[in-house]
């Protein structure tokens, strides 16, 4: 039996120097911290094992069916990576904008005709629920998102109708990197004649100051 979704995982290699680049800056600005890029890569480590741990358990239950979206890191690393992390399939970003990679990803999910949902690795709060809420009100619409404390999203989701019609994916157009960007792809989302869904609120990590919440 076919899991009743995809879920593309869209990560950075954490490397030292190689991801969190804002956040290593605020803390050599804010903190004075000579290791400031190793401990943004740890955090970024630490990060994309939560999300990969949601992942792999969706995928052992055989309810989603994830694939690593790796930037940073040639073909037979990041094949190596993400075997390391236990995901069974794995591919690289390629180039472009958010925009094209997200609808690169995107392509390449069409044939299975299912629900698909993406993600990044910056939520350190990601659960299961999240995942399963987001799939089922993608019964009830065409596209699901979780807005992001910073204007953008923390997961898009497509519905099995939605992912057949690239036409209408509201990809074309968004100011990426924006404080808009969340509010530009519902309007996007609805001049295409797709019905929406938002989940709750959350902050994902970039700043320093996004830590705060988890710092106690």
């Amino acid at each position: 039996m076919q899991p009743e979704a995809g879920l593309v995982v869209m990560a950075r290699w954490p490397g030292s120097g190689r991801c969190k680049r804002r956040l290593a800056k605020d803390l050599a600005e804010q903190l004075g911290l000579s290791a400031s890029a190793e401990r943004s890569a740890r955090l970024q480590r630490q990060l994309c094992s939560h999300t990969l741990n949601v992942a792999r358990q969706e995928q052992d239950w055989g309810r989603i069916s994830p694939v690593l979206a790796i930037s940073g890191l040639g073909p037979r690393a990041a094949r190596r990576w993400g075997r390391q992390q236990g995901i069974q399939r794995i591919r690289r970003q390629g180039k472009g904008g958010l925009g094209v990679l997200l609808k690169r990803q995107l392509l390449q999910e069409r044939h299975w005709r299912r629900p698909t949902l993406v993600i990044g690795t910056d939520l350190p709060d990601l659960s299961h629920h999240d995942l399963h809420d987001a799939l089922t009100r993608l019964k009830r619409c065409d596209l699901v998102l979780g807005p992001a404390a910073d204007g953008g999203y923390w997961l898009i989701g497509f519905s099995r109708r939605l992912m057949s019609d690239p036409e209408r994916w509201p990809l074309i157009g968004i100011p990426w990197g924006d404080a808009t960007v969340c509010r530009r792809t519902l309007e996007a989302a609805q001049v295409g004649g797709c019905s929406t869904a938002l989940l709750q609120h959350r902050c994902d990590i970039d700043h320093l100051q996004d830590l705060k919440p988890w710092l106690g």
